[in-house]
This record gives C-alpha cells, structure tokens and sequence, in this order.
C-alpha cells in the first residue's frame, strides 16, 4: 500500500461502501425466489440502467489493461473492436431484441430450442458459452485485474483474486440480475470519470494531441535504438508506422479485410447471442427501452479511443523502457513476461502520473471495471447453467430449487476461474487483448452464422444448424491449440520459430471470415437436404415471424418452455401503455381462481432448519411457489408479456437517434482511415 495516501484508501473504502449499499438494497427490494425475478430481475429494467450495465459488462479489467495495452504496441487500430461494437448494438435493439423478446426467451439457448426445435442445440450452446466466460472472460477480468493490483500495491494475483471474488458474491449470488444491474449502472458512473481523469492528465503530460502524434513513431526504449543503431534488424522495437490508421494494409498486425469483415461475426456474437450481453435486453419492460438502452450504450462506446486508446499510448511515449522493452531478458527483468511489456502499459501511467489521493479514484474505477464484468458473467453463467442444463435433466424443479442452484452454481464459477488461471499465465502472450480476440475467433463465427440464419432464413433446419456448427467448431478448435502450440518468435530474440502457414499468413480475423463460409456453406446445404419446419414451429423466433399470432396448438409448447408467473404481471405495474390494464386484468382473474382452489392449488410445506437458514441469508421467502394454473390463463399472461408493439412517436425517435449515431461512427472510420 505504499504508493497509496490516506485520501487514496478513504476514496476506495467510500467506493466498496457506496457499491455494497446499492448492492445489498437492490437485494433486499429485488424479486429472487422466482427465475424470472432472480434471472431476468422481473422484466422491470428501464434504457438508463440498461445502457449502463451493457457498458460496464462489457468495459471490464481486459479493456482497460489490455486495450490500453495493445494501443500502446499497435496504435489506433485496436479501437475497430469498440467501434464496429456501435453496429452491433444497433443490430441487438432493432433486430434480435425483438425476436427474443418475442418467443418470451430467457437464454440464448433456449432460443435456439425454441427455433429449431430438440435440445441438443441448447444443452451445446449453453456448454459453449459457459468455456468461453472461463477462458476469455472471468480469468481475463482476474488476470488483468491482477496486473493491476501488483503494480500498484505490490499483490500477488491469487491475493487479489480472493478478495475481488468475496466483495463482488455477496451481492450477485444473493441479489441476482436486478442487483448486478444497479451496481453495473453506479460503476460506469465511476469507470467513465475516473479514467477520463487519467486521459485528461495523460494528455497534460505529452502537450496534447498533436504532440503525442509526432512523439509515438519514436517511443522505442534505448536497447532498441542502440540494436537498430549497431544492427538495423529491431524494427519490431518501433510502433509500425501506420500506427495512426485504423484501416491497414493486409501485412500488417491488423489488416483491413479482417477490421472490416473478421469483426463483424465477432461483434455479434459478443452483443446479439452471448447471454451476458443480451440477458441485460430480456430485462427490459419495453421493445422501446431496449432500444434507447442499446443507443446510450452504443454513444458510450465512442469513449475507449479517448479512455483507453490514447493513454496506451502516452505510456509508450512516457516509459518506453518498460513498455516498449524489445530484449526478451529485460522484458522479463520488467514486468515478468518475454514475449513484451505493453500490458503494464496502463498501470503505469496511473502508477507515475496521477497525483497522490487520486489514485484511489482510478484504483476504484479499475474495480469498478473489473467487478461489474464479474457479476455479470457470474449471473448470466448461473443462467446458463440452470435454466438450459439443471432444468432440462430436472423438469419439475420448483423456483426455489433453480434460484438454489443458480446461486451455488455461481460459486462453482469462482472455483473454476481460479483454477484457469496459472493457464493463462503461461499462454497469454505479449498482448492481453490479442489473446482474447484471437480466442474468439476461433470458437464464436459458427454460433453467429447459426444465429444469423435462424433468424432471417426460415428454411434453415435442425440438422443444418447442428452440422454446421460442429464442423465449424472442429475446424476452430483445430486452429486454436495450434495458435497455443506454436508461440511467436519474441522481439529481439534470436531464436528461429517456424510456425504452420495457417498461423503465419492467415490472420486471426481473417480465419474468422473462412470459419463463417465454412459454416455458412455446411449449414445450407444440409439444410436443403432435410425437412423444412412447419409455419407453426416458426411463429415468433424469426424476424419474419416475430409478430405472428401463436395459434391454440402452440400454447403447450410455448408455456412449457416459458414460465408465467404471477411475479411477471405484478412488477410490470409501471408499463405506460395498454398492456398493464389487460395484465393487471389477467392477474385478478389469475388470483380469483387460486383463491378458489387454494386448498388444492397451494402445498403448504414444512421447511427444515437448514433452508430456513438459507432463506434468511438469501432473502428467500418460505411460501411454496407451485400453483396450479390454467394453461388459458398462462396464455394469456404470455401474450401480453411478449408484446413487441411500438408506440409510434418513441419508435421515430429511436430510428433517428440510431442513423444519427450511425453518422457519427462512418465519420470516424473515415477520419482515422
């Protein structure tokens, strides 16, 4: 603690309190004894919150780190991963939100089921996203968080995994989604401003933007000047020199078919498929206040180039010699990895610039960064896992025993994050963020082409999905323990790596087009070959279909699938249209025929000490949930609930708002082109 002043550790004490009292009471207030309530916090979430847990989730520790960090070894380019996220964001609110809202989804994989039909899709899809939070997102956040933390307190990572673990589950794993997504709202609030603090500053340090531009192409350490003097072979020492492009040629570190078409596939699967993104957007009370939330969170993501990109690269300009290392033993000397430096890039900046008592607010925005993905991969992970996997081998799992299970399921995640770890270490690389994106790459394209197609082609089919994806992922895992097999050549080094052509001379972008066609190409054709489904299975899970009608013999199938409850209707009480007067309409008559059957309809238990003990720790109440409804009345609750109509006036605003955005982000592509 010894770079830390008085005011330094009040600011980040002020922080851990403010974050548990917001997340305690939204505990305390929020629905948790039911799935709809604990997973979907009710279906009660308006744009503002939304917008904010959608930035947060996704601005974790990896970004600050690592996007700061790439930024600082490449430049501009890395900010296209940000950038291309605004499409994105775009598609997720006018396109798939919709859709999923809908079919009344609750996960990913679930609609997958509900598309296509079977459950081996589902089970697939939730096993998939679940590795891929492990291994590119929880022990990303704690790695990156590390880094972090060692820098400037001098912790070691499983010190500080241990704590970071403890402050962010008292919340999530008893609050649920509602809890996550106003601590997420409060914690955007802190990363903006405290990170806008350090660019500001940054900024100060180097004479502006300008100066900081003529000063970048000449940030190499004085090893590298002395080799590139003696020898005239280090120029990987140097920044490339269409460092201030974000579109480059097809050498380079970021080749331009990849920024344009390798991030797309990549883009959508992080905001339109992956259940910790969207989950956000099956919260919201309205079509409308999906839309806005995904807007504010698409304006928000214009701040990385500011927040993250340039203070990459003040870093290099202002401490080349640790972050611009090129000799794989000073490296080593420096921040304890050969391959380079780049990634202490951030911490650095905070470490020398900041003044003291101020390193406490970025210390605090950095947590706030890192705890606010955690919580969210936790919930959507307990999501995953309960709903798509737990409730298909146990059907008649009451909601408390699913709530249970999402909670216990989440500290199983904690375990497995920990454990990952060590992997991670040695694996990671010179470039945090490289490691992610590269990662993804090779096992995300498949999903967003069966994503893709489920949606707008109606005549693709079970089978066609399923074979598709599996060569598809067979195809990119092959890719991937070759990328871990064959590490690069350090810079400076003098060894000789020979690595295959597949590795060498196709970027990792580029495979993730290739994994698309190949995908997309298995997929239709299988899909041709087999049965087509019929009009009734594709009501409402199709952009085609989305506002069809379900006819009387989908209403077994839908309200299996979909839970109503009486918790539904009754934290809806705010909607400002038509839908609350027939809800509440609903709920009476609802609660008139329970009333009326009460002696059959409510199982009174007898609860043991040890789930009366869980029940007050958790917030938990001890009532039986199990009442018997009539499968009318579920339908009718579920018509109304998946209402997608839109109030004209706020749907043009919307409309306008997304091509003003639009405007803004092909401004910038063109501008730093």
């Amino acid at each position: 603690m010894g770079y830390l002043e008085w005011l330094d550790i009040c600011i980040i004490v002020a922080y851990f309190v403010a974050i548990l009292s917001v997340g305690l009471l939204a505990t305390y207030y929020a629905n948790k004894n039911s799935s709809l309530g604990f997973f979907l916090a009710g279906k009660s979430m308006t744009f503002i919150p939304l917008a904010g847990s959608i930035f947060a989730s996704n601005m974790g520790a990896p970004n600050v780190v690592g996007l700061s960090g790439s930024a600082a070894a490449s430049g501009f380019a890395p900010v296209m991963f940000e950038w291309q996220a605004i499409i994105a964001l775009i598609a997720l609110g006018w396109i798939f939100a919709p859709i999923y809202l809908a079919s009344g989804t609750y996960t990913m994989p679930e609609f997958l089921q509900k598309r296509f039909g079977g459950a081996r899709l589902r089970i697939c899809c939730s096993i998939a996203q679940l590795l891929i939070g492990v291994i590119t997102g929880i022990s990303m956040e704690i790695y990156a968080a590390s880094i972090f933390l060692h820098k400037l307190l001098g912790w070691n990572v499983y010190l500080s995994t241990v704590i970071i673990l403890v402050i962010t589950a008292v919340y999530t794993i008893g609050g649920g989604l509602t809890a996550v997504i106003y601590t997420d709202t409060l914690q955007a609030v802190i990363l903006v401003v405290g990170t806008a603090v350090v660019s500001v500053k940054a900024l100060m340090e180097v004479g502006g933007y300008n100066s900081m531009l003529e000063q970048f192409q000449k940030a190499a350490s004085n090893m590298t000047y002395v080799e590139h003097q003696l020898y005239n072979n280090l120029s990987c020492g140097f920044p490339p020199a269409d460092s201030f492009h974000v579109f480059r040629s097809t050498e380079s570190d970021f080749p331009w078919p990849g920024v344009v078409f390798g991030m797309i596939p990549l883009a959508i699967y992080c905001w339109c498929t992956q259940q910790v993104i969207v989950q956000r957007n099956l919260s919201a009370k309205t079509v409308i206040h999906s839309k806005v939330g995904c807007l504010l969170a698409g304006y928000l993501k214009i701040l990385p180039f500011f927040l993250f990109i340039i203070p990459g690269m003040i870093s290099r300009i202002l401490y080349p010699d640790d972050v611009a290392c090129s000799s794989p033993e000073i490296c080593q000397e420096k921040c304890g990895n050969p391959a380079g430096c780049t990634n202490i890039a951030y911490p650095m900046l905070v470490l020398n610039i900041l003044p003291k008592g101020v390193k406490g607010l970025m210390l605090a925005a950095l947590l706030s960064a890192l705890m606010s993905s955690l919580t969210s991969y936790y919930n959507s992970g307990s999501s995953l896992f309960t709903l798509d996997i737990y409730s298909h081998f146990r059907k008649k799992a009451s909601e408390h025993e699913k709530v249970l299970v999402g909670r216990l399921f989440g500290l199983f995640l904690v375990c497995l994050s920990v454990a990952w770890l060590p992997i991670l270490q040695s694996v990671q690389g010179s470039q945090l963020w490289n490691y992610s994106q590269a990662v993804y790459s090779c096992l995300t394209p498949p999903w967003t082409v069966v994503y893709m197609l489920g949606v707008f082609w109606s005549r693709a089919t079970e089978q066609g999905a399923w074979w598709g994806l599996i060569v598809g992922l067979v195809v990119g895992f092959i890719r991937m323990v070759l990328d871990f097999s064959y590490k690069t050549a350090y810079c400076g080094s003098s060894e000789v790596v020979e690595r295959p052509g597949i590795l060498e001379k196709v970027h990792y972008l580029l495979f993730a087009v290739i994994l698309c066609v190949i995908t997309f190409i298995v997929m239709v054709v299988v899909s041709l070959l087999t049965k087509r489904q019929s009009p009734k299975e594709l009501e409402r899970v199709t952009w085609w279909t989305r506002k069809s009608k379900l006819s009387p013999n989908s209403t077994d199938s839908r309200t299996q699938e979909t839970e109503i409850e009486i918790s539904f209707v009754e934290q809806n009480d705010t909607n400002n249209n038509s839908l609350i007067n027939t809800a509440n309409e609903n709920r009476d008559a609802i609660t008139a025929s329970i009333e009326k059957e009460s002696s059959t309809s409510v199982v009174v238990k007898k609860h043991s000490l040890p789930w009366r003990v869980y029940a007050f720790m958790c917030g938990a109440t001890l009532e039986d949930d199990e009442k018997i409804i009539s499968e009318e009345e579920k339908m009718k609750v579920y018509r109304e609930m998946t209402n997608i109509n839109e109030d004209p006036f706020w749907s043009r605003v919307c409309d306008i708002n997304a091509l003003i955005l639009l405007a803004i982000l092909f401004f910038l592509f063109g501008f730093f082109s």
